[in-house]
């Protein structure tokens, strides 16, 4: 493997090793969290610790932090081949001053929405992180999946990620809402989310095989892939 093969799959990687799990142990604690707040309504003593309310919050903002690194991860990858392949920097350099600015905007946008404490911060900081999120996703080199876009690992990442900002930008509303009506928004998205990560784990891994090592791709784009042939190659002359 040359070392932008390397790169390419460090996406994948650092979502199988660290995201997906901690996907798991979130889902863990929010439903730990969901039958002790039940059992204490119903008048008994729980079993459940108190401490899974406020570990399934911290869990839950470092998913978020995980899902949209991981997120930008994935598309500097095409958007940085894309630049390199096409020199970029000689042709067009405020466009690729326009991407790495967006790149920093929405992590320092990340940042402060975690330490944003009014709802209108919070909605800024929420908006401006998913905005950046979708420019980035509709640079040039990113693989959309257009034609199919209902099954295109790209549309439910960008989705589930999208949920994930609001869940954060909406925690503090869950615990000042005494109508528990953000509660039930959360626990609604949340569960769409859950499922768009399982669309992400069959998708990812369906493109993780259509996607070609470096040297294979000369060869590879000469495929017909609407009729999914490939040309035969020339037996070799005898020596």
């Amino acid at each position: 493997m040359q070392i932008t093969d390397i790169l390419g799959i460090l996406h994948p990687a650092i979502a199988v090793i660290f995201v997906f799990p901690l996907i798991g142990i979130v889902v863990h604690f929010a439903w730990q969290t969901r039958q002790r707040r039940l059992q204490i309504l119903a008048g008994s003593k729980s079993k459940i610790p108190p401490v899974v309310g406020p570990e399934h919050k911290q869990l839950g903002e470092w998913l978020t932090s995980a899902v949209v690194g991981v997120t930008l991860i994935g598309l500097s990858y095409p958007i940085g081949k894309n630049i390199i392949k096409n020199q970029l920097w000689n042709q067009t350099p405020a466009q690729v001053g326009f991407i790495l600015l967006i790149f920093a905007g929405v992590i320092a946008s990340l940042a402060l929405l975690y330490r944003a404490k009014q709802r209108l911060w919070r909605g800024v900081f929420a908006t401006l992180t998913g905005a950046g999120l979708i420019i980035l996703g509709f640079q040039d080199g990113v693989f959309r999946r257009n034609n199919e876009w209902y099954w295109s690992h790209f549309y439910i990442g960008m989705t589930a990620a999208l949920l994930m900002i609001f869940s954060l930008a909406i925690v503090q509303d869950i615990y000042q809402d005494k109508s528990h009506r953000w509660r039930i928004i959360h626990t609604i998205l949340n569960c769409i989310a859950l499922l768009l990560f399982i669309g992400q784990g069959i998708t990812g891994t369906r493109d993780l095989i259509e996607i070609p090592l470096s040297w294979q791709e000369q060869h590879l784009y000469q495929c017909d892939f609407a009729n999914q042939t490939c040309p035969t190659p020339n037996p070799q002359a005898p020596k």
